[in-house]
């Protein structure tokens, strides 16, 4: 091998071993890639990808259950840069969002369901927030009133449909009468040396 052969050699190896060398400082010493990942979505205010088991197959993760919550997942996709992802555990820690972008975070997104990118990742159907929200109406979580607090107790009287008479009856059943009351009233203890006014 002639001096300019063994010159070349030299150059493509080093330049061989640079790339590798640049490659893992930013993969593996930076993190400086893209990580892309499916995670869950809120179908009442996003337009989410919505996957459905295969009521045919029988692979683990893709057979029905029969419960409607592991059968249907709505999901949407989130790209962030590797170096911006917290090191935590969701399952652990409920405040652990890794995938989700801070304000004007720059190589972040997330990507929301529409017919074209549909098919793309694997889903049956886009997400109408509309239509699901009158579909599945939210239902308010009753809250606990402590005891002796008149505002909070009269804020959850119950409030019956017209022809309503189960309800009705309930709702009489526990607010107090003007007759009770003033039964109440009549048979109070006289403190010693009150005048009692005479009745008419």
């Amino acid at each position: 091998m002639d001096k300019k052969s063994k010159i070349l050699l030299w150059v493509f190896v080093a330049l061989i071993i640079g790339s590798v060398a640049v490659t893992y400082w930013r993969i593996i010493i930076k993190k400086d890639y893209i990580i892309e990942a499916q995670v869950d979505c809120d179908p009442y205010t996003e337009v989410c990808f919505v996957w459905e088991c295969d009521p045919n197959s029988t692979v683990d993760g893709e057979a029905c259950t029969g419960d409607p919550e592991s059968d249907v997942w709505y999901f949407k996709v989130a790209k962030r840069n590797a170096s911006r992802i917290p090191l935590c555990d969701p399952n652990a820690d409920e405040n652990c969002q890794p995938m989700m972008c801070e304000e004007n975070e720059q190589e972040c997104e997330e990507i929301f369901c529409t017919e074209e990118n549909m098919e793309d990742q694997y889903a049956v159907v886009c997400n109408d927030p509309v239509k699901y929200t009158e579909e599945n109406p939210v239902e308010e979580e009753a809250v606990e009133c402590e005891e002796g607090d008149t505002e909070c107790e009269a804020s959850q009287e119950t409030v019956c449909e017209e022809g309503d008479t189960e309800c009705e009856a309930t709702a009489s059943e526990t607010e107090p009468t003007e007759e009770s009351d003033n039964a109440e009233g009549e048979n109070a203890p006289v403190e010693e040396g009150a005048e009692i006014p005479e009745q008419e």
